[in-house]
């Protein structure tokens, strides 16, 4: 016997990508580009290397759950930084638990958040569609209903949460914003992120705010949930996940942090005591560094330009191309996301990700089914090299 609800999970993207393309190979002699999964391939900062080896003791001790003091403070300064908070105003041992990249912690989020009732009914978890597989497993196993809610064009490819019915609304427990998003690489303005503050509390959800793609971006910062707080300094029913993954080009290190309303953050480091979370103090430390260095986050930033230069130079004014505001994602419209994602390994040996394969389908049709996601991870030639053989493939489809 298993957890019956293991059943209502859907497949993982790349699994069903898999599956698409298993019938087909890259042209003979083209070696490869893998652009369907967000992995950054950037240099990973010499200081990963040196703190590693400096704190390598550590490796014999039982790290603490809760994270070191030092990284705590890393982190609580960071974010005075990023969002330009009083000094002061983030507390290391009040508003800050670290955890193992924001994977884990957007999901235990849910375990946290989901009663198993509201108001006599069964929870809901409110996300974006196109939205994050991780949202929905933990929806899912934590008995919520996940209720997707469109993020297309029309809505500037973020969710309108207050435009909910009222059936919905007063029996949501948990709300999931991802901002800058993934995979359109929208950015919630502050008037936004007020507005869904202000609802969270009013209706008494936990609003988890993914921000794990907040220093990757071309042109301005984007805002974050903590410039919408920062006026009054109240963080309650708020929760942010941030994490190095993208940030520092380390998605091996596994390593972010959560941070909001110190209530829930209690909370969250309690359970967090009882699911092992605990990261190993190297690690702890090689955090601590990156969150207090900024000179590897610019050369970072530096390089995508370059790439989104490269790609409004070969595919602008076609395929729905639009630079985006945050992340490291192009959104195309290819027509039908999965016949392109064919087309493009069997002609061209590059893979990209079906956007249908990142949405639920709504009134038989999801809002990423005509669109493919191509993520700009790799080095700038490689990723220009790549970009060529879309264009190419695109254009001769006449898409």
């Amino acid at each position: 016997m298993i957890n019956d609800r293991l059943a209502a999970l859907t497949d993982y993207p790349f699994r069903r990508l898999t599956e698409l393309l298993a019938d087909l190979a890259p042209p003979r002699g083209v070696e490869p580009i893998v652009m369907s999964i967000g992995e950054p391939k950037h240099p990973v900062p010499a200081l990963v290397r040196e703190t590693l080896a400096a704190e390598a003791a550590g490796w014999g001790r039982y790290p603490p759950t809760p994270g070191t003091p030092g990284l705590r403070r890393a982190c609580a300064e960071w974010l005075e930084r990023r969002y330009a908070l009083p000094a002061g105003a983030i507390d290391p041992d009040a508003h800050i638990v670290p955890c193992n990249g924001t994977r884990e912690a957007l999901f235990a989020v849910a375990l946290l958040a989901v009663p198993e009732t509201v108001r006599g009914e069964r929870p809901v978890a409110l996300m974006p569609n196109p939205f994050y597989q991780i949202y929905a497993g933990a929806a899912v196993m934590a008995g919520a209903e996940p209720v997707f809610v469109s993020a297309a064009a029309d809505t500037g490819f973020l969710p309108d949460f207050a435009s909910l019915p009222e059936h919905v609304l007063r029996r949501t427990a948990l709300a999931y914003l991802c901002t800058p998003s993934n995979p359109q690489g929208a950015v919630a303005d502050l008037a936004y992120l007020k507005n869904l503050a202000a609802l969270a509390r009013r209706r008494d959800f936990v609003l988890a705010v993914d921000a794990c793609y907040a220093d990757v971006y071309c042109g301005a910062p984007p805002p974050g949930i903590f410039e919408a707080c920062r006026e009054d300094g109240n963080f309650d029913r708020i929760l942010a996940f941030h994490s190095l993954s993208k940030r520092s080009n380390v998605p091996g290190l596994r390593s972010g942090f959560v941070a909001g309303d110190p209530a829930l953050i209690a909370e969250f480091a309690r359970l967090r005591a009882y699911t092992g979370g605990a990261t190993p103090l190297p690690v702890q430390a090689a955090a601590a560094a990156l969150w207090r260095d900024e000179a590897h986050v610019e050369e970072s930033r530096a390089l995508y330009r370059r790439k989104f230069d490269a790609a409004a130079r070969l595919l602008g004014g076609r395929h729905g191309f639009y630079r985006p505001d945050g992340g490291f994602y192009l959104w195309l419209d290819a027509g039908d996301g999965e016949a392109a994602a064919r087309r493009l390994w069997a002609r061209a040996g590059v893979k990209a990700m079906p956007g249908a394969y990142l949405c639920r389908p709504a009134a038989g049709r999801g809002p990423g089914s005509p669109y493919i996601r191509i993520a700009l991870v790799h080095d700038a030639a490689t990723a220009e090299a790549a970009l060529a053989r879309i264009a190419d493939v695109l254009r001769g489809d006449g898409a």
